[in-house]
């Protein structure tokens, strides 16, 4: 019986993580061939919101590629992670939408898709960034083609965490400052093919300043995000480091995440 058991479990347990993984590249690739489809169509109509066909499509392949990513990750996740995604998501939208309005070219719209990504994991990143960028284009739809890019940082966040690279905090920022550099380039073509600029004042004045010196509009909104994004996801990522420094360890601790890959320095005891 005990033989029997030794050799059924391991094998349910690995079918099992080969399940969630299969439901994590699935969902990965819904959200790719989705910005796939709005740099190759870059379809102008979908700032109309749900009444654009566009944006029907775009809001249904992020939305499943959330779902599949979610479903791959929710059994390895703790319940205290899936209570702070609606946290995470209103911290991203309300900081993003005021950001946005002021004169500063940053975003820090995604403090909460970074936070989620250090505490439970590349895919649950990955899921909150493109959750994000859906529930926040029921309000304003220009955000919705930037999904992908909001799960791309989630991603690259839980990498670097897994990684080590916030076990120093000056580290943080580095890893910040590089997942800035691969944000801003994927989201450049999103920003100049669907909608000829960005949404940001600060942003877009920026922009206008790089097409007044000769620049085409996909090398001067590159340029832009290269100013901008590493230094936002720099900023970003210091933050959520302080904010998971400050937190109990045994809060984190009860994260597996964690646990399992050593995310975070071990304290001194006093």
């Amino acid at each position: 019986m005990s033989s029997s058991s030794s050799l059924t479990l391991p094998a349910s347990g690995q079918a099992a993580g080969r399940n969630r993984r299969l439901l994590e590249i699935l969902g990965g690739a819904a959200i790719a061939a989705t910005y796939i489809y709005l740099v190759l169509a870059q379809p102008t109509d979908i700032t109309n919101g749900l009444s654009s066909g566009s944006t029907l499509l775009a809001l249904s392949g992020f939305l499943l590629g959330a779902v599949l990513l979610i479903a791959g990750v929710l059994p390895t996740v703790p319940t205290s992670t899936l209570v702070l995604i609606p946290v995470a998501l209103v911290l991203n939208i309300v900081l993003g939408q005021f950001i946005g309005s002021t004169l500063v070219p940053f975003y820090l719209d995604s403090i909460g898709t970074v936070l989620i990504a250090v505490l439970a994991g590349p895919a649950a990143g990955a899921a909150t960034g493109a959750l994000s960028g859906i529930v926040w284009s029921l309000f304003n739809p220009t955000v919705l083609p930037f999904a992908a890019g909001a799960a791309l940082i989630g991603f690259l966040a839980g990498l670097a965490a897994r990684y080590g690279l916030f076990r120093r905090f000056y580290l943080a920022p580095v890893a910040g400052f590089i997942t800035g550099i691969f944000a801003g380039v994927f989201s450049a073509p999103i920003a100049a093919f669907v909608y000829g600029g960005t949404s940001g004042i600060a942003t877009g004045a920026v922009v206008s300043a790089f097409r007044a010196m000769g620049d085409s509009l996909l090398s001067a909104i590159t340029k832009q995000a290269l100013l901008s994004d590493p230094m936002d996801k720099a900023i970003v990522f210091s933050v959520v480091a302080l904010l998971v420094y400050a937190l109990p360890r045994r809060t984190t601790l009860q994260f597996p995440f964690i646990r399992r890959h050593r995310v975070l320095a071990a304290r001194k005891r006093s």
